[in-house]
């Protein structure tokens, strides 16, 4: 039966539903313009609500938004509601009794009228702090929650001159810190300030919208791509803007230098300071140089360390269980590797030598044989093997161990290729064009090598799992033939078939790392004859997208990556042999977007309704608009990378003003039909979907009325697995439930009364009994009527 819920004479112009009381239950918050006052209705566990407990906001306040949060950390929800006529956010404080403080108040200055609020973590307090849109003034305040029912410091951002009108927060440029954004009434444009994580902002970067009358703004993932975007409504334009989020890639190089021939590069905090430090292996020179970073980005004067004759690789790794890193050194012309145990304070002992093979190449570390301390793993060239050194925890190694391989092996990583909890190797051979993988037995021993054929002259290898599917996969650098070929692991040790991307000139040395944020590993390549890196950023099927380039040193050699600047994106560091130096590139933070497109309805549509679904079964999100002026469906259907094809037209017929739409399965054959609300000829038409991205041609068989209809919604209301249609119309005081039959078309309506002037319908199940449930909005009683649901398509 139909529920009323008064507000009154009190003209509610935001609501928001949240559990108030802590009892499962939704319950909703209004905030009422017209009596200056905010209102709480009370869920209850049949579906019910409470009769309103109204709170004052104050003479004159004309409440404009309203917004929840735990603002004292008390468990219980508290209200923040933005004061339109008296220059102030009021916040009320929730207590455990299903009741609120009386309103404390927070100017926002002198004519600021704010208009919206949003809140969120602006810093590292654990307090939730506002974000509000002052209208008047044209700023952006930030009030900080200092935890004990106050905020201070309010930070002001000025908009420069413009208006601004909603607001919202998001983390738009992947630093983990939340920014924000805002619309602006009167100028064409959104804006976004990028927050530093201390509640400070920088100064809003505009995008523009082609409208002066944004009114709404929406985030979210509509591309799949990990990232946030922003969905702005213009009511002027009729048409919604889509702003893309995006990766900006890299700045130019910083450059620092090192030693004699600089051939390897690795990272790591050697000081204990929590900022990332690099070590170099000087080649010309015969020794490493290690440059502590400052944690901004930029890096202190090398010191260098003697090693052994020609260094080619480096490590790191913690040697001697002393929580501090150490240094492991590949000396291809001393035939051995250096050991460098840290202090803990950026400096580190003289080395220890041991014997390898002939012309060591490449090392990595890892626990061989499961005692907990790490080992060594090194490959050598000229005899063909790799060198495995057990490690005793304290600093030193035992003899080595020598394993064949292919011919020239060049570069060796370790992983656990076959997922038994034991490390294997992996080396590139670049005299055998390939690939060769010993699996390991966890007691330091491993199996004969496997060889699997890569491009030609594989320089360097690198592992990580680039598919998601937690099987590790190997990327190979192939310096002949100018790519990178990726190998994906079947997670049993064995492999696919290579998949090959073409880089830069001579790639030399290759390394993985997330660059963009979106949890798919990336690979970056040094390409030593075109003097510069690529980067090719990974989908989630282990493919990758084309390479896009940054210059580097003369004859780069070696690449790592890590964070330099402590921003939580990762950086690129690149050893250049040449120049002698090393290149830093760090990572653009500015929260990116792209206006992708307006897509508006076409000329002289006067677009009523937008719905958005999957309606051709390719898993891509699509837009149904409903163009009342031309009497026509538009359909936008989504290739799912946040773009659309062109808007597809099907007609509603001569002058029946489609006013609004719903999609659902109408005939029960798991295909997504439309249904549109024609106002024009007072009838609702039925375009059956075919699944293929066409529709049959508009039938209205079995729904016809008296009123115009205004607005419709759609569910499976008595549990067949085909929706019904809930209905309103202009100046019709009733809801209608049109039950389907099997072939799309509708029984004649039940109808079910509601109160004055029904303008907006929607549908959910609202008292957890599995049914769906009816709300409808009507502005001239001033309240909302439930119609509970039976299961049956009765209410």
């Amino acid at each position: 039966s139909q529920i009323e819920f008064s507000t009154g004479s009190s003209r509610p112009i935001a609501i928001i539903a949240f559990d108030f009381n802590n009892d499962s239950l939704l319950d909703i918050a209004t905030a009422n313009y017209g009596t200056h006052s905010i209102s709480i209705f009370y869920g209850y566990d049949h579906g019910n609500f409470s009769p309103p407990i109204t709170y004052s906001t104050g003479y004159d306040s004309l409440p404009s938004s309203l917004a929840a949060g735990d603002f004292n950390n008390d468990n219980y929800l508290d209200i923040a509601i933005a004061n339109y006529g008296t220059n102030s956010v009021g916040v009320l404080f929730g207590n455990s009794n299903r009741t609120f403080e009386q309103q404390i108040t927070f100017s926002t200055g002198v004519g600021s009228h704010p208009y919206s609020i949003a809140v969120g973590h602006l810093n590292a307090d654990n307090f939730l702090d506002i974000a509000i849109a002052n209208s008047g003034t044209h700023q952006i305040d930030v009030l900080i929650n200092n935890g004990n029912t106050t905020f201070t410091n309010q930070a002001v951002y000025s908009n420069n001159s413009t208006t601004p009108y909603a607001i919202d927060v998001g983390d738009f440029n992947e630093d983990n810190r939340l920014d924000i954004v805002i619309t602006n009434n009167g100028i064409e444009n959104i804006g976004i300030l990028l927050g530093y994580g201390n509640s400070s902002f920088k100064n809003p970067i505009m995008y523009s919208t082609g409208s002066d009358s944004s009114i709404s703004v929406a985030i979210g993932d509509l591309n799949k791509d990990h990232r946030l975007d922003i969905v702005v409504v213009n009511n002027d334009t009729g048409s919604i803007d889509i702003f893309l989020g995006q990766y900006e890639g890299f700045l130019n190089q910083t450059n620092y230098p090192t030693g004699s021939y600089p051939y390897s590069v690795v990272v790591g905090d050697f000081n204990n300071d929590t900022r990332l430090d690099i070590v170099v292996a000087n080649s010309g020179s015969n020794n490493v140089s290690v440059l502590l970073g400052y944690g901004n980005g930029s890096f202190a004067k090398e010191t260098k360390y003697s090693v052994g004759t020609f260094p080619s690789s480096v490590a790191v790794g913690d040697f001697n269980n002393d929580t501090r890193l150490d240094i492991v050194v590949a000396n291809s012309l001393s035939n051995d590797t250096s050991v460098l145990l840290g202090y803990g304070n950026g400096s580190f002992a003289k080395e220890t030598r041991y014997s390898v093979g002939t012309v060591p190449q490449s090392v990595a570390v890892g626990d061989f044989n499961s005692d907990a301390q790490l080992d060594i793993v090194v490959a050598n060239d000229r005899s063909k093997d790799v060198s495995v050194l057990l490690g005793y925890g304290n600093g030193s190694f035992a003899k080595e161990t020598r394993y064949s391989v292919g011919s020239q092996p060049y570069s060796v990583a370790v992983g656990d290729f076959d997922n038994d909890t034991r490390l294997d190797i992996v080396v590139a051979n670049l005299g055998g064009n390939g690939v060769s993988v010993l699996l390991g037995y966890g007691n330091g021993f491993f199996a004969t090598a496997t060889n699997y054929s890569v491009g030609s002259l594989s320089t360097s290898v690198a592992v990580g799992d680039f598919n998601n599917d937690t099987r590790l996969d190997i990327v190979v650098a192939n310096f002949n033939s100018d790519g990178v070929s990726v190998l994906l692991g079947h997670g049993n040790g064995s492999f696919a078939e290579p998949t090959r991307y073409l880089v830069g000139s001579s790639p030399e040395s290759v390394a993985v790392g997330d660059f963009n944020n979106d949890t798919r590993l990336d690979i970056v390549v040094v390409n030593s004859w075109s003097d510069d890196v690529s980067v090719l950023l990974g989908y989630e099927n282990g493919s990758f997208a084309k390479e896009t380039k940054y210059s580097v040193g003369t004859f780069p050699s070696s690449v790592a990556v890590g964070d330099f600047n402590n921003d939580t994106r990762l950086d690129i560091v690149v050893a250049n042999s040449l120049s002698n130096d090393v290149s830093v590139l760090l990572q653009y933070n500015r929260g990116e977007i792209a206006h992708k497109m307006t897509y508006a309805s076409g000329g002289g549509s006067s677009l009523q309704c937008v719905v958005i679904g999957d309606i051709n079964n390719d898993t891509n999100v699509d837009i149904v608009l409903a163009n009342y002026g031309t009497n026509n469906i538009g359909t936008l259907f989504g290739y799912g990378n946040g773009s659309f094809e062109n808007q597809m037209m099907l007609s509603t017929g001569s002058n029946s003003h489609p006013a609004s739409i719903a999609i659902g399965d109408f005939n029960g054959d798991s295909v997504v039909d439309i249904a549109v609300a024609n106002y024009g000829t007072k009838e609702v038409g039925m375009l059956l979907g075919y699944g293929n991205a066409t529709f049959a041609s508009q039938t209205s068989e079995g729904i016809s009325f008296d009123s115009r209809p205004l607005a419709m919604a759609s569910g499976d209301f008595n549990n067949d697995k085909r929706s019904e249609i809930a209905i309103i119309y202009d100046r019709n005081d009733n809801v209608d439930i049109f039950v389907a039959y099997n072939r799309g078309s509708f029984v004649k309506e039940t109808r079910y009364l509601v109160g004055s002037s029904p303008r907006s319908v929607a549908v959910g199940d609202f008292n957890n009994d599995t049914r769906l449930d009816i709300v409808v909005a009507n502005p001239d009683s001033n309240d909302v009527s439930v119609l509970l649901g039976y299961g049956n398509g009765s209410f």
